[in-house]
């Protein structure tokens, strides 16, 4: 199994007591798994997001990732396993004014051990996927933001990351850039082979993807109008 996730729960410190904000999620997923989570503001989305993405740490539970356990590892170990097998786009695109495209995009190769030139030919080609082979040294500033948010695509799949994790990718979009953003995640995992994770309050993107999850008080439920869903939680026995 390539991620799996198993009765994870975060709280957190409060004057009152432990606030508790995500409880006994369980999860499994493989290469090629789409996965859309919804869920009211607060219900825990995307502090589970951070935690799938090594950003912040479980108060209970495991995480592993193609079989390994990036909480068991040193910090510098876990910055460089989060960098070369977890992919991130963000609702704001977080693009350096000062560099160009072609430059934001190999931001995360800046410690790689691949060969620059390497690194350099494949950012070409993603930028040539996602539409902008022509924009390669406009500043983010000489973009709008639905090229912004392609460029932040771009950037995420720069180590073909095993998982790829969208927190609200289309928030700050209209409604046609948010729909040409959503197909193109999914066109671009399902060339990769990746794991994708999308959290959003858009039904119009959650529409795209062939499983959903509610978040709901910190648990994932299925929603019924999935009883399909292959995605197995704690609450499907």
């Amino acid at each position: 199994m390539s991620l799996r996730v198993q009765h994870l729960a975060k709280d957190y410190p409060t004057r009152s007591g432990a606030l508790t904000v995500l409880r006994d999620v369980s999860l499994e997923l493989e290469r090629g798994d789409a996965l859309a989570i919804m869920g009211p503001s607060g219900s825990g989305k995307s502090t589970l997001l951070h935690i799938l993405g090594t950003l912040d740490r479980p108060t209970r539970g495991e995480v592993r990732l193609e079989g390994r356990e990036p909480f068991a590892l040193s910090e510098r170990d876990l910055a460089d396993f989060r960098n070369r097998h977890i992919g991130f786009v963000f609702q704001d695109h977080h693009l350096l004014p000062q560099c160009s495209v072609l430059e934001n995009v190999l931001i995360p190769t800046l410690v790689a051990r691949e060969s620059r030139e390497a690194m350099k030919s494949w950012a070409r080609q993603l930028l040539d996927r996602v539409g902008l082979g022509d924009r390669l040294d406009h500043r983010p500033a000489e973009l709008s933001g639905g090229e912004r948010q392609r460029v932040a695509v771009a950037r995420a799949l720069i180590h073909r990351p095993v998982l790829l994790l969208a927190d609200e990718p289309t928030g700050n979009l209209d409604r046609r850039t948010a729909a040409s953003i959503g197909k193109l995640l999914l066109d671009l995992h399902r060339e990769e082979r990746n794991i994708l994770i999308v959290v959003t309050h858009s039904l119009e993107l959650a529409d795209l993807f062939p499983r959903t999850l509610l978040m709901e008080d910190g648990a994932l439920q299925s929603p019924a109008s999935h009883p399909e869903s292959r995605i197995r939680t704690t609450n499907e026995k």
